[in-house]
């Protein structure tokens, strides 16, 4: 059994965000992509892209993921293999993933920095498809972000005991 009493960090509670329908979202979103930043970054190497659950997944493999669906929507890039998006191939390092996350991220948030109206569509569209509304995109990557933050919370606890966001 893991010594879990020096890994427990604090849980940071939801964010405080202003009123309005953008702020809560961007607020919420941006708390889970940097909890699950935070659960790969500083994961011991070996581990963090080794699975320890029957279906494969790793802590790489769900922040390679995550990138991809950041990009994805915010930034109109093409996907044609989802599951190949959780697969980390072995020369690359976890701070690249971590570092490619946050980039994603940043970009993004460029992006949603120029949507004013939630109901508009997004300003990045993939060739031949509509775009989703800025709302929709905003509570999908919660939703998506969310539930692999769960994994993650999972998965960095089976490898060294560390709990908390």
């Amino acid at each position: 059994m893991v010594d879990t009493s020096q890994r427990r960090r604090h849980d940071n509670p939801p964010p405080r965000t202003a009123n309005s329908e953008s702020e809560v979202l961007r607020g919420f979103l941006d708390y889970l992509r940097a909890s699950i930043a935070a659960k790969v970054d500083g994961a011991p190497e070996p581990m963090a892209r080794t699975s320890a659950v029957p279906s494969g997944t790793t802590l790489l493999g769900l922040l390679q993921h995550l990138t991809y669906v950041e990009r994805w929507i915010f930034l109109g890039d093409d996907v044609t293999d989802w599951q190949a998006t959780f697969v980390v191939e072995p020369s690359v390092r976890a701070a690249d993933i971590v570092a490619r996350y946050r980039n994603a991220v940043e970009r993004a948030n460029e992006v949603l920095d120029d949507c004013t109206d939630l109901a508009a569509p997004l300003p990045k569209s993939r060739p031949g498809r509509p775009s989703a509304s800025v709302r929709w995109a905003l509570t999908h990557m919660i939703e998506e972000t969310g539930r692999h933050a769960g994994h993650a919370d999972i998965l960095r606890e089976l490898i060294d005991g560390t709990t908390g966001r």
